[in-house]
């Protein structure tokens, strides 16, 4: 009997030990230290099991895994009408993490997508309710805005959006080509202003050099014998007439004894 026994349990002995190391193996769950695990009983939530190596229950008890690190969730371009009509491209991207991960494992069936869908229908909201210039000028307020709208929506979900950055808007190329020439137009505005600027400023200061030469002797010579020596450097031809102050001054006279007898 002891033979016949030994016989039959012989090719069972192998079997049962596979059997016996695959039931150990599959009770052995690793949760890394970013992760928290979500583990369920027989289909019930049994509580959150922190990073590190656990036992769990093969076939009976079940074992999720969380990402609890900032996550970053993309909005795709939206096809958006402001407030004055005027249609623009929007996207963005979220950075969101989980807070609680019983509530994003329970609350909502996959978190990530959700957060991207909401995203989209706030910031088509928000930014509907807004003009051309201010989407230009406060993409940061307009962040903060669907922010706040997004983030109250998945406290509930267990998740915390960290922030909200608006990435690229992309406007009709008729409205580029508008606002590039109202650019080029503000830019000859200022360089009209500007040159007008300096050229009051450069008369002025002609103004005073020629009240200084004025008022010494012979500078008023002396200054276009000057510019009589620069103009000569000039290789082209060229008629200079000089003619001296004291001839200048004796037609003065003469004109001025005119005047008198008259």
């Amino acid at each position: 009997m002891v033979e016949i026994s030994s016989v039959c349990l012989g090719p069972l002995l192998v079997p049962g030990i596979f059997v016996v190391l695959a039931i150990a193996v599959m009770s052995i769950k690793i949760v890394y230290e970013y992760q928290r695990g979500i583990l369920f009983t027989l289909g019930r939530f049994s509580g959150i099991v922190t990073p590190g190596l656990n036992f769990i229950i093969p076939l009976i008890q079940d074992l999720r895994s969380v990402d609890v690190r900032i996550t970053t969730v993309d909005i795709p371009k939206q096809e958006v009408m402001t407030k004055d009509n005027v249609p623009v491209s929007v996207n963005a991207v979220v950075y969101c993490r989980v807070l609680d991960p019983k509530k994003a494992i329970l609350s909502i069936q996959n978190y990530i997508y959700a957060v991207s869908q909401y995203g989209q229908t706030a910031l088509r909201d928000v930014i509907g309710n807004k003009d051309l210039d201010y989407l230009l000028t406060e993409r940061e307020q307009i962040a903060n805005q669907i922010k706040e709208i997004v983030d109250k929506e998945t406290d509930e979900w267990g998740v915390d959006i960290t922030s909200i950055k608006i990435q690229d808007i992309e406007l009709p190329k008729d409205m580029k080509r508008a606002m590039a020439r109202q650019a080029e137009a503000e830019r000859e505005k200022r360089a009209t202003i500007i040159k007008s600027g300096g050229e009051v400023i450069a008369a002025e200061n002609l103004k005073k050099a020629a009240n200084t030469l004025s008022q010494g002797a012979g500078a008023l010579h002396l200054r276009t014998l000057q510019t009589i020596s620069d103009i000569s450097s000039d290789p082209s031809n060229k008629i200079i007439l000089a003619v001296p102050m004291e001839i200048l001054r004796a037609f003065e006279s003469i004109a001025g004894k005119n005047n008198k007898k008259k």
